[in-house]
């Protein structure tokens, strides 16, 4: 006969064991849903950051022109932002080079949600009124650009030579705090990055 201390599980004990381990699972996974979605955000504004600043500096210490492109998403396809350099020729300059496309996390895009700021004073550095995802070349009409180009001298300009500030935003749909943003200033290239915070219940953009 078998000692009784040597008996193994029983199905009934079995089935409570695997129970409490998918009670614990599941709440584990709802509690680390926001964080998911936080580091999303995060890891978006972070990349877009990081291509501007990269590529100013590239244009800089290779003299090249870079040109940053960003394209909302659409339907299934994700935000993305394509970089090509811009060479010069006598008297056509050649077609410019892609030199890569970095791609936004699907859950978050190019856009402005209800919420945010739009007088001149509460935009980040005065630029738009909140109201367009990606708007550069500003105070220079019709403005309203998709792309940013980098100089040699690290400013921006558009493809007309005229100064190219603007900014870009970036969030998940209906989450306004999830609100990023990046500016560009034309003349100096000079980039800044900004978070929208929740400030006594007013939605307030803080550079980061």
């Amino acid at each position: 006969m078998r000692l009784k201390s040597n008996r193994g599980f029983s199905l009934l004990e079995l089935m409570i064991t695997m129970l409490i381990l998918l009670i614990m699972a599941g709440v584990t996974f709802i509690a680390m849903g926001p964080v998911i979605k936080q580091n999303d955000v995060t890891n978006a504004y972070d990349t877009t950051l990081e291509v501007i600043r990269t590529y100013r500096n590239a244009a800089i210490t290779r003299s090249r022109r870079y040109m940053i492109t960003f394209t909302p998403a659409v339907g299934a396809t994700p935000a993305t932002m394509t970089v090509q350099w811009l060479g010069v020729g006598v008297p056509v300059n050649p077609p410019p080079v892609t030199v890569a496309t970095y791609t936004l996390p699907t859950d978050i895009q190019f856009a402005v949600l209800p919420g945010f700021p739009t007088a001149v004073a509460s935009v980040p550095d005065g630029f738009g009124a909140g109201a367009v995802p990606i708007d550069f070349d500003q105070f220079v009409p019709p403005g309203g650009l998709n792309y940013v180009m980098f100089m040699p001298d690290g400013s921006s300009q558009d493809t007309l030579g005229n100064w190219n500030s603007g900014i870009v935003y970036m969030t998940r749909a209906t989450d306004l705090w999830s609100g990023r943003a990046v500016t560009v200033f034309g003349p100096t290239g000079r980039i800044r990055g900004w978070r929208l915070n929740n400030v006594g219940g007013v939605a307030t953009w803080g550079q980061q």
